[in-house]
């Protein structure tokens, strides 16, 4: 109707409030309740966002100050457009990791050698290389924020239906182990070669075995007492989290002894500029992929925490608030962010409320670039591992689809290798279980009752008829031949018996004419009418059921091929004179599908 599309106040409202949601939490944000939470997880929040950032950027190949950049800039769109009150956005290990091998891929050290007159060596133009990085890194964000936004618009947001608890942790479970195998090179002070492809990690480490002799002993022993003093100062913050208000800030290190650091941060902020177009055909595939790993985690990690609330998260408005994000922050010079497991706990456990945490976060990151970016330039190129990824042999964005891959294969095989099982009852009980696994359930006598673990459509309806006739121990196939070869014999009977008896009839006849024209009249022998007894069909086996039940609890959709095959497996029982019956049908088939099938 036409009134669907007019665009009332109220429509119009709510379609702001669920478009913008800031507008609609923002105003009825209470100071007293939440403020001072709130500012505690902001600033702690916002001392992580500096060394992650920093490290984060350059596992991108990117300058440090642009990992401050994207701890920035990506927040505060998030912070208008996001719906989740928890999640921390901005850099993530796994998504740093695929931009750097994008941006290695395209921008690799030996298409910026220059010869160097004085020391008459070739020599990498650092300067021309991470400018186009950072070229790179802004078109595939850019990229990957577009595909966000309209997956978003087009209400892509089911997909993280499939997007299950066991593959989200499985992916990323295994990319720790390539974000650390992408640090040894810094731990070790070492220059391994660039592997990419599958098997690529195998490769680095091989390399790296054969480097460890030429480890540059500085920075080894900054990274080893780094770590160490990490983990200590972690447990630290951890037994003393609730005396504490902020946690322990103990990333912020100096160095020396030939140890490399993180070297001059600009202060000040970028100017927008819009990114080289002429890249996004060599990225797209890598943006795409970071569109979905980027939002996977992300609604993941929103999902949990409105569960833990007792509030929900948009996940179609999750898609536009980060693919904003990364587009606003691509023009930025920004790379793809995602939310960070680490600093969502902190956030979380440091009394955040809402995503006026993150917004107090981004201050802290303006500060330190507009002011005191000096102060963190010898900070060690040292990363720590906060999240995990399934793939160790592949690149994150081939485990993605791998993860995906497998994800819906374990759904195929599920539902086409179901389990299937008669059900017997619990004795003085209406509880019915499989009589496989259970063993004080009794089967009903003349009654065999079948269930499929799986709902019964185009891929496994063949296997059902054959499991309920294995099941069953009714060979229908050969019950209906049998059935049809003694009904062939019963007429072949019949007809003889009518010949026989025709003849008998004619004879008696001119029998009783003959006599009758005598002097003698003779009533016909009755015994000899002329009728044919009828034999009664062969009696029913009384080995066979009198009646089936199929419990379709697990049906909760049919094709046209179940409906089908149900119809089929009705007709045939029938032939035998086995009653079907149907049991526990979902209520989302139609209610007419027993009728139909019967």
């Amino acid at each position: 109707s036409s009134d669907s599309f007019r665009c009332s106040g109220p429509k119009l409202k709510s379609c702001m409030l669920s478009s913008v949601p800031v507008l609609s939490w923002l105003p009825r944000y209470s100071l007293r309740d939440n403020a001072i939470g709130d500012l505690i997880s902001g600033i702690s929040v916002g001392i992580m966002h500096l060394p992650q950032g920093m490290a984060y950027a350059l596992l991108a190949a990117v300058p440090p100050v642009f990992g401050l950049y994207s701890s920035f800039y990506p927040i505060l769109i998030y912070f208008i457009f996001g719906s989740s009150k928890h999640i921390s956005v901005g850099t993530y290990a796994v998504m740093s990791v695929m931009i750097g091998g994008v941006t290695e891929r395209l921008a690799p050290d030996t298409n910026f050698m220059m010869y160097d007159n004085a020391t008459n060596q070739s020599m990498v133009d650092v300067l021309a290389r991470d400018t186009e990085r950072v070229k790179v890194a802004a078109a595939v964000t850019f990229l990957s924020g577009l595909f966000q936004m309209l997956l978003g618009l087009v209400q892509f947001g089911f997909v993280v239906t499939y997007l299950s608890e066991p593959l989200v942790r499985g992916y990323t479970t295994g990319a720790a182990i390539h974000v650390i195998v992408s640090q040894l090179k810094y731990t070790f002070g070492i220059s391994p070669k660039r592997h990419s492809g599958p098997f690529a990690l195998i490769f680095t480490v091989i390399e790296v075995c054969y480097l460890v002799p030429e480890t540059n002993i500085g920075t080894l022993v900054v990274s080893l007492v780094s770590i160490i003093g990490l983990v200590m100062v972690k447990e630290l913050n951890t037994y003393l989290g609730k005396k504490l208000p902020v946690p322990i800030p103990v990333e912020l290190l100096g160095g020396e002894y030939g140890v490399e650091v993180v070297g001059e941060i600009p202060s000040g902020l970028q100017p927008p500029v819009m990114p080289t177009a002429s890249l996004f055909g060599q990225v797209i595939g890598d943006a795409f992929a970071l569109s979905v790993v980027g939002y996977g985690i992300a609604i993941s990690l929103g999902r949990i925490f409105a569960l833990k609330y007792g509030y929900k998260v948009d996940s179609n408005q999750e898609l536009i608030a980060l693919g904003l994000s990364n587009t606003i922050g691509g023009v930025f010079q920004c790379f793809a962010i995602s939310c960070s497991m680490s600093r969502t706990m902190v956030q979380e456990s440091t009394g955040g409320k809402t995503q006026v945490a993150s917004a107090l976060s981004a201050m802290v990151i303006l500060v330190i670039m507009l002011w005191i970016g000096a102060l963190f330039e010898e900070l060690p190129k040292l990363v720590w591992v906060a999240t995990l990824i399934l793939t160790v042999l592949f690149n994150p964005d081939i485990g993605l689809a791998a993860s995906i891959a497998f994800s819906m294969l374990t759904v195929i095989f599920r539902t086409q290798l179901p389990k299937y099982s008669l059900l017997g009852q619990v004795p003085e009980t209406d509880i019915y279980r499989p009589v496989e696994n259970y063993n004080q359930v009794n089967e009903i006598p003349g009654v065999v009752i079948f269930r499929s673990s799986a709902t019964l459509y185009f891929a496994n309806a063949e296997m059902y008829q054959d499991a309920l006739a294995e099941k069953s121990g009714i060979d229908i196939t050969k019950l209906i031949s049998q059935k049809k070869k003694a009904e062939a014999k019963r007429l072949r009977k019949e007809k003889k018996e009518a010949r026989k008896a025709k003849k008998d009839a004619k004879k008696n006849a001119q029998e009783w004419v003959r006599r009758r024209s005598g002097t003698e009249e003779i009533i016909p022998n009755e015994v000899e009418k002329g009728v044919a007894t009828v034999e009664e069909g062969s009696k029913p086996d009384s080995t066979l059921p009198r009646a089936i039940i199929l419990e379709l609890s697990p049906v909760n959709f049919l094709d046209t091929v179940g409906v089908k095959t149900l119809r089929n497996v009705s007709r045939l029982h029938a032939l035998i004179s086995i009653l079907l019956n149907l049991l526990t049908c979902s209520a989302s088939l139609p209610p007419s599908i027993s009728l139909y099938v019967l």
